[in-house]
């Protein structure tokens, strides 16, 4: 097996005081996923055991929640979207969330909202879907050097979509300024003063995968991770679905560890800094879905308060990720994950690899009886640059 060298930054939080949250734990997760259920065509997604590649890299489990199997969608951004976008059909019509149905509102809606959003892909991708399912519009803003596939993906739900000459956090700025001038509702999973109700849905929406796999978690016979590792581009994600794991599991008894692209790397410098920490310029990651500067507000205390440790890695790590799940070890499930899904068992990878593994092991507290949960939350949203890192070798090591 080879030995290399990737960057992989770990930096222990020394302001872990294990503080969970009322707005992110396990109640409202199931509350968004009993939501979820009466979508028609919802399904759990898989909860992949890679065995093989446990015994391999030295653990007693390796689980990866495969959301490419979301809704047909390849990404699982719009369990949050559509939680949102129902939410506030609720508020608007006076409906019970628990009574709310996509069929029934379809039929009765009287009259047309616009939802605005900014999204790398897999976000705008899930409010178009909610939209078009609900009988509304989307306008949908992506920042510079958005790939053309996942402009298609979005104009094909009907929505508009205009691809910016910004980077993502001033395109954020630019929807907003926009659809306050046009009367529009922004649906955005980050918050700022005075916007916070509707991220904080979007993120409960998140946990509804982290409901699921717990349940997959007990169907295995397996009692609880001892780790997880999420990736942050906001840190929406990660909060939501940390929320919910710390409340079930206590966050003394979890390793959690964030993961970014060095390029994007916000919530890993708020970490040691503890306090939030922006990070400006193109971000030009692979990581699309990752490429944000700015944390979330409303995740970052929870992220601060229970995550063990923070990454901040280069862009090979996630495509050796993309390589590793892509071409199975042994009897493992082949999972196609893209380039923000597959940093997670990209790290795994790496440390495996490295000539410091032994120290990387024992710095990340992983050993033989460790069961790591990881979510890859998208497939191959671009092909194109699916295919030239896993068929082509782009971003070796």
């Amino acid at each position: 097996m080879s030995v290399f060298s990737l960057k992989v930054a770990i930096e222990d939080n020394r302001y872990f005081n294990g503080e969970t949250s009322p707005l992110f734990s396990k109640a409202q997760a199931q509350k968004a996923r009993e939501f979820h259920k009466k979508i028609a065509g919802y399904q759990p997604t898989p909860l992949c055991a890679l065995d093989d590649l446990a015994q391999l890299f030295g653990v007693r489990k390796i689980l990866v929640k495969d959301e490419s199997k979301r809704f047909g969608l390849n990404a699982f951004k719009m369990l949050g979207g559509a939680y949102a976008i129902a939410q506030l059909l609720c508020e608007k019509y006076q409906i019970d969330i628990n009574a709310f149905s996509f069929e029934k509102f379809k039929a009765m809606a009287t009259e047309k909202m616009t939802f605005a959003t900014t999204t790398d892909g897999n976000h705008g991708r899930g409010v178009a879907w909610a939209a078009q399912q609900l009988g509304q519009h989307a306008v949908v803003y992506m920042p510079k050097g958005s790939a053309r596939e996942r402009v298609d993906h979005i104009l094909n739900l009907g929505a508009e979509c205009i691809v910016t000459e910004m980077n993502y956090d001033d395109t954020v700025r630019l929807t907003m300024k926009t659809a306050q001038e046009r009367g529009w509702q922004v649906v955005q999973d980050t918050a700022w003063e005075g916007y916070t109700k509707i991220p904080t849905w979007i993120m409960q929406g998140y946990a509804t995968l982290a409901d699921e796999a717990a349940e997959q978690m007990r169907q295995m016979q397996i009692e609880r991770p001892t780790h997880v590792l999420l990736q942050a581009g906001v840190g929406a994600m990660a909060a939501g679905v940390l929320g919910y794991l710390v409340d079930v599991f206590g966050a003394d008894k979890l390793h959690s560890v964030i993961v970014e692209p060095d390029l994007a790397d916000c919530v890993y410098r708020s970490g040691v800094k503890g306090e939030i920490v922006n990070v400006g310029g193109d971000m030009a990651t692979i990581m699309a879905g990752l490429a944000c500067g700015e944390p979330n507000p409303l995740g970052w205390p929870l992220l601060r308060n229970c995550a063990t440790q923070f990454i901040s890695c280069q862009d090979s790590v996630a495509a050796l990720g993309m390589r590793v799940l892509g071409n199975p070890l042994g009897n493992d499930p082949r999972i196609i994950s893209g380039e923000s899904g597959a940093v997670g068992l990209g790290v795994l990878a790496a440390v495996h690899h490295s000539p410091q593994r032994a120290q990387l092991m024992q710095k990340l507290g992983l050993d033989s009886q460790s069961v790591v949960l990881l979510i890859s939350s998208e497939g191959d949203t671009d092909v194109k640059h699916y295919r030239e890192v896993v068929w082509e070798g782009k971003h070796p090591v």
